[in-house]
């Protein structure tokens, strides 16, 4: 996690700068727990956000939302103030505390929906949900918010950086539920019962077709519709298979899967099969 750390914190220092820049003129940025200090509520609002941004490069959470929450309650009319709020979510968001990033940000988002920094508060919204996304076997439901957000992001600030960051994050979020919807399909197959492992095959065909799990997917139809007797069916889907991914390992199984299994059925005319599967591929 140190990576999305340092490239985070890099967007909320480039978010803080123009800030920054005013308060410099009253604060040496010197580490501050070195020397006595004010008490919090007699200090101005520019040194508790300097003090708050030191905190922050130092990866001190809890000490950084002090600052920021100080200068929202005893200088709610100044112009810190509201990006003190910001910075108080970035800090919970750094700290893992996800619901609390996220309802702050709503609050945010809600109450100052002109700010210049706006679309940052979308994004980073959005990462809180994304942050939160669980593995493969697990419900998806929280997967299927955080791509919500993401989307919310690409289209309101279609031009951002934030925009490009949430397009690749969408791709991931997306791969995750293909990847659940494998999961349970092998299930449903491994326990015979097709007709519910063909329809989440399909759904990964069908809505994750951009994703790395499409040529199993695939395979596994081939597969399944082979038990069921579907020869023709099972070629046309080999068929898309070998067409889509003409170089990937499921399409060799299936190669061999549906020449091998259809053999026997036509061992009087051993030709026949061959000629009909060249056809198709």
């Amino acid at each position: 996690m140190r990576t999305r750390l340092n490239r985070t914190l890099r967007l909320s220092l480039i978010l803080a700068a123009p800030l920054l820049a005013g308060a410099c003129s009253q604060w040496d940025g010197k580490d501050t727990s070195l020397r006595p200090r004010a008490p919090l509520a007699e200090q101005t609002p520019e040194s508790l956000y300097a003090a708050g941004i030191e905190s922050l490069r130092q990866e001190r959470y809890v000490q950084a939302i002090e600052y920021f929450d100080t200068v929202e309650r005893e200088h709610p009319y100044s112009t810190w103030a509201t990006s003190a709020k910001l910075m108080s979510a970035y800090s919970d968001y750094m700290r893992n505390r996800y619901t609390e990033a996220i309802g702050a940000l709503d609050r945010f988002i809600q109450l100052h929906p002109a700010h210049r920094d706006i679309a940052y508060a979308y994004y980073l919204r959005a990462l809180s949900y994304y942050e939160q996304i669980v593995d493969a076997e697990r419900d998806q439901r929280g997967t299927e918010i955080a791509m919500a957000r993401l989307q919310e992001v690409i289209n309101r600030f279609p031009e951002s950086s934030y925009a490009r960051d949430a397009r690749l994050k969408m791709d991931l979020a997306r791969d995750h539920l293909a990847g659940r919807e494998m999961n349970i399909g092998r299930f449903y197959q491994s326990r015979g019962l097709y007709s519910a492992a063909i329809g989440r095959f399909r759904r990964v065909v069908e809505e994750f077709q951009t994703t790395n799990h499409t040529p199993e997917a695939l395979h596994r139809l081939t597969e399944i519709y082979l038990a069921l007797g579907l020869t023709e069916e099972a070629r046309r889907t080999a068929s898309v298979l070998g067409h889509n991914y003409p170089g990937n390992p499921w399409y060799q199984d299936s190669y061999a899967l549906l020449v091998d299994g259809a053999q026997p059925a036509a061992q009087d005319r051993p030709g026949i099969l061959r000629r009909a599967w060249n056809s198709v591929f």
